[in-house]
């Protein structure tokens, strides 16, 4: 019988542990813990059920991201096999992992300003900046003074739906309808 596979959405408790094997590969074990809602008809809320432990592990370059990336407190989703249960802990051998956007913002390496934005600027350099920041912004129309579509940079229609604030569609170009990407 093939193990079980479940996918796991919870809050990562504890540090990291990392080691390494005899050959170099790199193993992480991390606890983490869901705690499923169940509505409460006569209450008219939801309340909180018994949390369920997990003690997961991760294998090799998922082993090394994982140890790069959690922190304890981070809500994690998870998919893995369960291995074992014992001692009131469900332990899954973790096969794929992320962070949650549930109730943050996760930034990736592509995502991440340089290093040289964090550099001193001189204050004639500064001034220059401001100025075309200016003047981008105001040919720009609203644009924050960034050029849509460039690297690093949400595109027109991202700005455009965040300005009114989610609720309605965005209207659609005809450059839009080129990306799969994009919808309403």
């Amino acid at each position: 019988m093939a193990p079980s596979v479940t996918h796991v959405s919870g809050t990562v408790t504890g540090d990291v542990e990392v080691r390494f094997t005899d050959s170099g590969v790199a193993v992480c074990r991390f606890r983490l813990t869901q705690t499923p809602t169940q509505w409460d008809a006569a209450a008219r809320q939801w309340r909180d059920g018994t949390p369920i432990r997990y003690v997961c592990t991760a294998w090799r370059d998922l082993a090394r991201n994982a140890t790069e990336s959690l922190t304890d407190g981070v809500s994690v989703l998870v998919t893995g096999r369960i291995t074992e249960i014992r001692d009131d802990a469900v332990y899954l051998s973790v096969d794929d992992l992320g962070i949650s956007l549930r109730q943050r913002i996760a930034y990736t390496e592509t995502s991440l300003p340089s290093p040289a934005a964090a550099a001193p600027v001189s204050p004639t350099v500064q001034v220059a900046s401001i100025a075309a920041r200016a003047a981008a912004q105001a040919a720009g129309a609203g644009t924050g003074g960034l050029a849509s579509g460039q690297a690093g940079h949400p595109p027109a229609w991202w700005e455009q739906r965040r300005a009114s604030g989610w609720h309605r569609p965005a209207a659609r170009t005809p450059a839009d309808a080129v990306s799969p990407n994009v919808g309403p």
